[in-house]
């Protein structure tokens, strides 16, 4: 019979639960907050009332689809990052449902970060890819724009350790920040790429602002609110915008690798999702640069779902 294990997530703007067997994803399903059109995000009061609604549906729609006595053990995102002090109340909400599920089914309970569950969850279907026991990792959503290395333990994910990132926006508010200016929802990042797919023209400039391996997006925010302003077309200022980002995350990246002597590095986090920003990164590094499965970009559980198998099968 085979075993299963279940992750959890509760991050800013999405709750998501997920199971996986010794084979691959059994189950994964995911809800994205509410957030009121023109609003720049959530209090986190609010979020957290959104996760207790949401979670008791999703769970009952998992154990539709796994038998209890097949639950071998659970994972869960407690904390942002692994960092001193990290710590967000939106991870409590997924914490309290974790603890319980594990608890009426005795089996264990690892706690972990929700940025170790990205770089696990990006790490899926790359693992030939992968080798050495130090990976070169980088992680780009609206609450994070970081340069890792991250230990390699048994194909898992070991230390990880920040080694650079951004001094003020993050990646997801720089892209969020100039959307809902645009009137678009949030978070903006699929309808932004959607306008800067169709530029007719990328004469537009967003200098990018990169001192080693860190990076700010501040004064870029404030060109491109300038830009739209004086009337410039918004799918010329959103190509801008990933633009921007391309050029600041190869320099970023080139930095790194040639610091730390790495030839690959494994992308993962929400704004990594965008095919056009993928695209850029490619061709402006010439890098072998490793991304997330389709769907697993975004704030998803099936990273803590995998680290709760990692865990287990190590333990035993």
């Amino acid at each position: 019979m085979s075993r299963f294990f279940i992750g959890v997530d509760t991050s800013c703007y999405t709750t998501s639960v997920s199971c996986i067997s010794e084979e691959g994803i059994v189950f994964e399903k995911r809800t994205m907050l509410s957030v009121p059109l023109g609003a720049r995000g959530l209090r986190q009061s609010d979020a957290v009332f959104q996760h207790v609604k949401n979670l008791p549906e999703l769970t009952r729609a998992l154990f539709e689809h796994v038998e209890r006595e097949q639950v071998a053990a659970i994972a869960v995102s407690v904390k942002p990052t692994a960092d001193e002090g990290s710590y967000m109340p939106v991870f409590l909400a997924g914490k309290l449902n974790a603890t319980a599920i594990a608890s009426a089914l005795s089996v264990p309970l690892y706690e972990t970060t929700h940025q170790a569950g990205h770089v696990r969850a990006a790490m899926l279907g790359n693992e030939t890819e992968l080798s050495g026991e130090t990976l070169l990792a980088m992680h780009l959503s609206g609450g994070t724009t970081d340069l890792l290395t991250v230990g390699l333990s048994n194909g898992s994910v070991g230390e990880i350790r920040k080694i650079g990132g951004c001094d003020d926006l993050h990646a997801g508010q720089f892209v969020d920040r100039v959307g809902v200016k645009m009137g678009l929802p949030f978070p903006s990042g699929a309808e932004l790429e959607k306008l800067a797919v169709r530029a007719a023209a990328h004469e537009i400039k967003i200098p990018s602002s990169v001192k080693g391996l860190n990076c700010s997006f501040s004064g870029q925010e404030t060109q491109a609110n300038r830009l739209l302003d004086e009337g410039k077309a918004n799918e010329e200022v959103a190509y801008a915008v990933y633009d921007c980002m391309a050029r600041t995350f190869s320099k970023m990246l080139l930095n790194a690798m040639e610091n730390y002597g790495c030839k690959t590095a494994l992308i993962s986090g929400g704004v990594s999702g965008s095919a056009l920003l993928r695209e850029m990164l490619l061709q402006r590094t010439g890098k072998k640069l490793l991304f997330a499965q389709a769907g697993l970009s975004s704030d998803n559980a099936v990273g803590a779902a995998l680290l709760a198998r990692d865990r287990f099968l190590k333990g035993r």
